[in-house]
């Protein structure tokens, strides 16, 4: 079948499922979401099994806890917001706010994350009364596919209108080109190629950019909490996280003892000239990273590199010779390896990171273990990223979590620095149309020339 008539199919039977789902209250609305929540949580095991078995990335326990958390965190996140209707009406300014859906929304989804993005992508949509369209990434097709057919059994029970979620059964550039550019909406998340072919296609679109997580240790930190939290950012499902953690930037006078904290937490620390260029050159291949690296187990990234670590290492710990330009390990390493950097004044190690982000990552996140406030306001103010996480492990908090107040989602955008057109985490309320009523208030007061113009010098 020719492609823009296989997509028009798609096309039109969304939108058929859209206009009745329009239709749906509040309450309804909600239920079907859960229902997207549930069939992901109660099969959380057998889609990590199908999704390491296809991708040959990732380990299957960490997919387990991310198929069930993701979809947990996200619920809770959303049973209660309004996306029906009548949202907002705020009596000072007299704007009342009304919800309108944005029609049908194409979801291009990663192979790293197979299952919870195409679940999340669909929770958002749904919850703003949208059909959603699925074209999964060729290497993913088998679990996301299933996922979305565990969530249709699901929605089928409700009475959901039949379509209102569907998956792309033939993958390919030209069928996923042509669905772009016939939906009403697009959400990118993938490759940096990818992204802009959907910034290119004529719709609306949301996209996120390249992850290269910082990782900075403040001064007089409690070592025996901070380095099992970013360990545990850096090895989860094998480092294929984008907001898993790339570096730890730790104070100087501290240094010694963070790299031997590290090594009681099942480190191998490399800092042999020899080793560090054996695992550069395992990991990265002209510039890039290595596809026969990505997603791989520490063993698996030593055999690459033709090093022997202990059979229980749990994490690489690389020295690295520079920041920024000056050394490839600056970039991501979409595996369990971190570069170590040392530093003198705090001032420094934001300078560091900055260098750091603008090789790679820049718009992401950045992951800070400190106790002085003043210090985390200050990489605030000087580091342009989209989301800061404090003392918690990046991966699996930049995301959001029941921990902190980030909007949970699988979806990271980067804003204007990562050529994103959001510098927040995607959710719902980026997938609906708001109208707005704007009452006359003719009791507003009006400044007069003398008040409007007084310009404050102090």
């Amino acid at each position: 079948m020719e492609s823009k008539t296989y997509i028009e199919g798609y096309i039109e039977r969304a939108r058929n499922a859209q206009a009745i789902v329009e239709t749906y209250s509040q309450k309804e609305v909600d239920r079907l979401v859960w229902a997207i929540a549930k069939a992901i949580s109660d099969n959380a095991e057998e889609l990590a099994v199908m999704a390491v078995e296809e991708t040959g990335m990732g380990v299957v326990a960490d997919k387990t806890v991310k198929n069930k958390v993701k979809a947990a965190i996200i619920w809770h996140s959303l049973r209660d917001k309004k996306s029906v209707g009548i949202i907002d009406r705020n009596e000072k300014t007299g704007i009342v706010q009304i919800a309108k859906p944005m029609g049908v929304v194409a979801a291009i989804t990663p192979t790293t994350n197979p299952i919870v993005t195409p679940m999340s992508n669909a929770m958002f949509a749904v919850k703003g009364r949208n059909a959603i369209i699925v074209t999964p990434h060729h290497k993913a097709i088998g679990c996301t596919t299933e996922a979305v057919n565990l969530i249709n059994q699901a929605l089928a029970k409700l009475g959901a209108p039949e379509h209102l979620v569907q998956i792309l059964d033939q993958q390919s550039r030209e069928n996923t080109k042509n669905l772009i550019e016939a939906a009403d909406v697009i959400i990118a998340t993938g490759g940096a190629g990818m992204v802009r072919a959907a910034y290119s296609s004529g719709r609306p679109a949301l996209g996120v950019g390249a992850g290269n997580v910082q990782c900075i240790i403040d001064k007089g930190v409690d070592l025996k909490l901070a380095v099992p939290k970013i360990i545990s950012g850096r090895i989860f499902d094998n480092g294929i996280i984008c907001s898993g953690e790339q570096t730890v930037i730790a104070p100087a006078e501290e240094y010694e003892a963070v790299l031997e904290e590290f090594r009681s937490n099942g480190a191998y620390v490399v800092r042999d000239p020899k080793e560090k260029e054996a695992f550069r050159n395992a990991i990265f291949i002209d510039g890039a990273m290595s596809r026969h690296a990505v997603g791989q187990s520490v063993q698996t990234i030593a055999r690459l590199a033709g090093v022997e670590v202990p059979e229980e290492t749990r994490v690489i710990v690389i020295e690295a010779d520079g920041q920024g330009g000056e050394d490839i390990l600056a970039k991501e390493k979409m595996c369990p390896v971190l570069a170590a950097y040392s530093y003198d004044t705090f001032e420094e190690a934001v300078g560091i990171a900055k260098a750091n982000l603008e090789v790679e990552g820049m718009g992401h996140s950045v992951a800070i273990h400190s106790i002085n406030k003043e210090n985390i306001e200050y990489a605030g103010e000087h580091l342009n990223v989209s989301r800061f996480v404090i003392n918690q492990p990046c991966a699996s908090s930049a995301g959001g979590s029941f921990f902190n107040g980030l909007a949970p989602t699988n979806t990271l955008g980067c804003g204007s620095w990562g050529h994103n057109s959001i510098s927040e985490n995607l959710d719902y309320k980026h997938l609906i149309n708001i109208s707005r009523i704007a009452y006359y208030m003719p009791d507003n007061p009006v400044p007069t020339d003398e008040e409007l113009w007084r310009f404050d010098e102090s």
